[in-house]
């Protein structure tokens, strides 16, 4: 339950960062919502990174050589599911793009949970 609530509160961190930079990048200078979502995931990665390694997942016996380059693939697994399923929303749906963006960040969150649980920040087995 810890890492949950951990999990969440990292999460919801990086979603506002997300968001904020997607919304404040794309009104001001009208960059088109696909590449302002870029912009907002390489600001939230970093959010996401240390979050997540200091308080979710506690991988300080992780080796950042470890840890970042496996995070970082899941970060971009998943924002390809991301950026994907927002085009998708953007073009098939009436959405508006700042609702569209919400449904994705909270729809990818699950999958970025298990890969990093599972590998992003584990300890490399014994040989």
């Amino acid at each position: 339950m810890k890492q949950l609530h951990w999990f969440g509160i990292v999460g919801v961190s990086a979603l506002i960062v997300h968001f904020v930079v997607v919304s404040c990048v794309l009104a001001p200078l009208g960059i088109p919502p696909l590449w302002a979502n870029v912009a907002g995931f390489l600001v939230a990665f970093q959010v996401s990174y240390h979050g997540h390694r200091r308080l979710t997942f506690g991988a300080t016996v992780v080796p950042h050589r470890q840890s970042l380059p496996r995070f970082f693939g899941v970060a971009c697994l998943s924002f390809a599911v991301n950026e994907s399923l927002y085009g998708v929303l953007l073009h098939h749906t009436g959405l508006d793009y700042r609702i569209a963006l919400l449904i994705v960040l909270f729809t990818v969150a699950v999958l970025t949970f298990m890969l990093s649980k599972l590998w992003a920040f584990r300890a490399r087995e014994m040989a």
